[in-house]
């Protein structure tokens, strides 16, 4: 299994889990290709709706390509977008940039944002899918876990 990001609006991600989607670098079907069945999938929003100044900044949601298919979906006259099918986690809550900033991987994967799919390590993807997954703190913090190295010693969902 690899794991990977997608940066999205916040809006498209949740249209996405809304319709047990994904649709990621304004449609094209390349991306989507690299994925296999049982990859998981980190959703990264830095703004709240695409072409708005509303930021985000966090990542919002998380789940596994079900399946091998990449299908064409028309939206509009001239625009048909690819999509895969994915299987989304319950999160309990949102993973802040500045919580992932945490992780001594993410200074590498910081610059590849720009670019809008791109593989990580299965530690990064574990220690951001267990902030996600866990309950918060009644403190209200929002400390990354300690996570590195521990990838192969815990499953993924």
């Amino acid at each position: 299994m690899k794991c990977w990001i997608a940066v999205v609006s916040k809006e498209h991600v949740l249209r996405g889990v809304a319709g047990g989607f994904c649709q990621v670098c304004h449609g094209k079907a390349a991306p989507l290709r690299r994925m296999r069945q049982g990859d998981m999938l980190l959703y990264y929003s830095p703004v709240l709706r695409r072409g708005e100044a509303d930021k985000c900044q966090a990542f919002t949601a998380l789940g596994h390509m079900t399946d091998e298919a990449v299908y064409p979906f028309p939206m509009a006259p001239g625009f048909i977008p690819h999509r895969r099918n994915v299987r989304y986690a319950q999160i309990a809550r949102e993973c802040p940039l500045q919580v992932a900033r945490q992780h001594p991987q993410w200074k590498q994967y910081a610059r590849l944002l720009r670019y809008g799919h791109f593989e990580v390590s299965a530690d990064f993807a574990l220690a951001v899918q267990t902030f996600m997954l866990a309950a918060t703190p009644l403190d209200g913090s929002v400390e990354f876990p300690a996570m590195t190295g521990v990838a192969q010693q815990q499953r993924l969902i």
